[in-house]
C-alpha cells in the first residue's frame, strides 16, 4: 500500500460511509487527515486516529471557505481533496420539489465547486495537489427517480475534466471516481425488493467502503501522477449466475 506519511489530506463529508473509510484509510497511511461533516460526529471514532474535523454545509461558500483556510493555517497545506459530501432526495421528476433538486445540486455539486475553488489557490501555489471527486456510477447511467443526484454526479464528472485542464499546468491531478452500489447508509435503508430487482439488473453486490478507500488512495499516491482528467467506475465484480442466485436467496 501506499505511503502517504505527512500528506495533508482534506476529505469532505467524511462522517460515515465512504467517507470514514476514506478518512480512516488515509489515517494509517500516515496522512494528516480532515474531514467535514454536516450534523454528526462520532469522536470516540476519530478522536483516537487523530483525525481532525470541522462541521460544515458544504454547500455555504463562507462556511467552507473558513474551513480551507483553517486546514491551511494549521496544517500549511492542502496536498490532497477528496469532494466525497452528497445527499439524496429521490423522487420522479413529476413529484420532485424544486426544494428537493436545489438541494441535491446545492450539496453534491456547487459543494465539490466551492472546495475546489478554495483549495485549488493553495494547491497551485504550492505547484502541486491532487483533488478527487466522488461521483457515482448514476452519473454515467442515469437513474429513474434521481434526476437531481444524476444531474449532480453528472455534473461532477464535468467539473473534472474542466478542473484537470485548467490545473494539470500546476501539477495538479483532478479525477473522479464513480462508485456502483456501496455499502452504505444509502443501500441499507432500501427495501428487500428493490435491492433485489436492482441485483438481478446489475449482477453485482455492494462493495466495501473500504476497498473504494483503496482506489482513491492510488488516485492520492504518486503512482497517479500521470492520470488526469479521468473518471473510473468502482464497483463489485459480476456474479456467475449461481452466485447470483445464491446472493438473492440471502436477502
Amino acid at each position: 500500500m501506499y505511503d502517504l506519511t505527512g500528506r495533508v489530506v482534506l476529505v469532505t463529508g467524511g462522517s460515515r460511509g465512504i467517507g470514514r473509510a476514506l478518512a480512516d484509510k488515509f489515517s494509517e497511511l500516515g496522512a494528516k487527515v480532515v474531514i467535514t461533516y454536516k450534523s454528526r460526529i462520532d469522536h470516540r471514532h476519530f478522536k483516537p486516529r487523530n483525525i481532525h474535523y470541522f462541521k460544515c454545509d458544504s454547500a455555504d461558500s463562507v462556511r467552507v471557505k473558513e474551513v480551507v483556510e483553517n486546514v491551511i493555517k494549521k496544517f500549511k497545506r492542502i496536498d490532497v481533496l477528496v469532494n466525497n459530501a452528497g445527499i439524496t432526495k429521490d423522487a420522479l421528476i413529476m413529484r420532485m420539489s424544486e426544494k428537493d433538486w436545489d438541494s441535491v445540486i446545492d450539496t453534491n455539486l456547487k459543494g465539490t465547486f466551492l472546495f475546489c475553488k478554495y483549495a485549488a489557490k493553495n494547491m497551485v501555489r504550492n505547484h502541486k495537489g491532487k483533488i478527487i471527486n466522488v461521483s457515482s456510477i448514476v452519473g454515467t447511467t442515469g437513474n429513474a427517480g434521481q434526476a437531481n443526484y444524476a444531474a449532480s454526479k453528472a455534473g461532477q464528472i464535468g467539473l473534472t475534466k474542466a478542473l484537470a485542464k485548467e490545473l494539470g499546468a500546476y501539477n495538479i491531478q483532478v479525477n473522479a471516481v464513480a462508485p456502483g452500489f456501496v455499502e452504505t447508509d444509502m443501500i441499507s435503508v432500501l427495501s428487500d425488493e428493490l435491492k433485489e430487482k436492482m441485483f438481478r439488473q446489475t449482477g453485482t453486490v455492494p462493495a466495501r467502503p473500504d476497498k473504494v478507500a483503496d482506489f482513491v488512495a492510488f488516485l492520492a499516491s504518486p503512482d497517479s501522477d500521470l492520470i488526469n482528467g479521468q473518471t473510473f467506475i468502482v464497483e463489485a465484480a459480476l456474479l456467475k449466475t449461481e452466485e447470483k442466485k445464491y446472493f438473492i436467496n440471502k436477502l
